[in-house]
């Protein structure tokens, strides 16, 4: 059977580099360039997604610059929400499916438990309401769509806060930290793989679900435990470590707020798909070693 071809967005995100990765037989991931497919450019997108015949798109793209984003909120809402507009309505009207990314952030962080996916969303700055934004544009733009949210991606590449710690470590013997904000670690690879799965259930079957879901590494962790993780595995390995100071977010202010709850439940992917994350410990594990030893690619 010949390839399929997917049109991924985002292509030098997190998420983008490790669907690029992926090699699975039938599907071929496809990540244009940002000449050839630009998210800050909405207007274009209806003809790129009709210049070729995809089979489905997924859209990892976004602008993720959160606290840019409250002095920035024309940028945020065009990549954010109107980009997924058009991308709904271009793949609504080539008849294919559209997988979109989204994020914690479409919650407050005030529940006690993990959010479950019909929970009421309140977005507490710009960025979380561009993203839910792109919700409501997927969600009425194409009735074949899956929205994942996921969380406190990590990787090897790219900005994230693993690097981050681990950059400073370099330089610095101590680290305050948040310890008041709970979290589900999550790597880049693991969501990559688990987009791909869900495409290839929209375009073998029909009658496959639709509608919303939530991906994350099983377990939880403070931003505080998850950097001492991160040193303990880098010092076992040679690497760059610091001393980790627990701090409150007061400590640490920043332009946008952040949610205090992050967790998000993912019961209703493993009923409706069969996918049950791994603890986030094991691909945490992963992602330091690839750090300290990345390939000569760079990847």
């Amino acid at each position: 059977m010949a390839d399929r071809d997917i049109l991924v967005t985002g292509g030098s995100g997190q998420v983008g580099t490790e669907l690029q990765r992926l090699v699975l037989p039938g599907l071929r991931f496809v990540a244009p360039t940002r000449s050839e497919l630009d998210l800050s450019q909405p207007e274009s997108l209806a003809a790129a997604v009709a210049g070729r015949p995809w089979a489905a798109i997924i859209n990892a793209g976004a602008y993720t610059a959160v606290d840019a984003a409250e002095t920035d909120p024309v940028a945020a809402w065009t990549v954010n929400a109107l980009a997924p507009a058009a991308l709904a309505a271009a793949s609504a009207a080539a008849g294919i499916p559209i997988v979109h990314v989204s994020t914690d952030y479409v919650f407050d962080g005030v529940k006690p438990g993990p959010y479950v996916e019909e929970d009421a969303v309140a977005p507490l700055g710009v960025y979380g309401a561009s993203k839910l934004g792109g919700e409501l544009a997927v969600r009425t733009g194409n009735p074949r769509h899956i929205i994942l949210r996921t969380a406190w991606v990590l990787s090897a590449h790219g900005k994230n806060f693993l690097k981050t710690m681990l950059r400073l470590a370099e330089t610095r013997p101590e680290l305050g930290v948040v310890d008041d904000q709970l979290g589900c670690p999550t790597a880049a690879a693991d969501i990559a793989a688990t987009l791909a799965a869900i495409t290839r259930r929209l375009l073998d079957d029909e009658a496959a679900p639709t509608g919303t879901y939530h991906f994350v590494n099983a377990g939880e962790a403070s931003w505080c435990a998850l950097a001492r993780e991160i040193f303990d595995l880098s010092a076992a390995a040679g690497g760059p470590s610091a001393a980790v100071r627990a701090i409150a977010t007061a400590d640490y202010p920043t332009p946008a707020r952040r949610p205090a709850n992050s967790r998000l439940a993912t019961a209703k992917l493993g009923r409706d798909f069969g996918i049950v994350p791994r603890p986030w410990q094991e691909p945490v594990r992963a992602i330091v070693s690839e750090s300290l030893n990345p390939s000569p690619a760079g990847n």
